[in-house]
């Protein structure tokens, strides 16, 4: 995400008398507004397909955190005994 300071920060008033517009323009470029409020950055507008990514990226993040907090505690398997364990339960029968 590059920031287009142009025609990606823009005051709430502005996203309120064009909000239409604003909307796709986030679709159609991928990029999010930045909404303003008495000069101050206060919310962030953007696309619904750009946010589930973020979401997933961040449920990802989430799951890596906590594998190595698994890992720090000793609470792990080699990946040898994982696959063997794997081939016995599925394909040894």
């Amino acid at each position: 995400m590059n920031v287009n300071f142009k025609n990606d920060i823009k005051p709430i008033s502005y996203i309120k008398t064009n909000a239409a517009e604003m909307m796709k323009y986030v679709n159609d470029n991928r990029n999010p507004i930045i909404i303003t409020q008495n000069g101050e950055a206060k919310a962030v507008l953007m696309d619904i397909d750009s946010y589930q990514n973020m979401q997933n990226a961040f449920a990802l993040l989430n799951i890596i955190k906590i594998s190595e907090d698994e890992i720090k505690r000793g609470n792990f398997q080699e990946s040898d005994e994982v696959f063997n364990e794997l081939n016995n339960k599925y394909f040894r029968k």
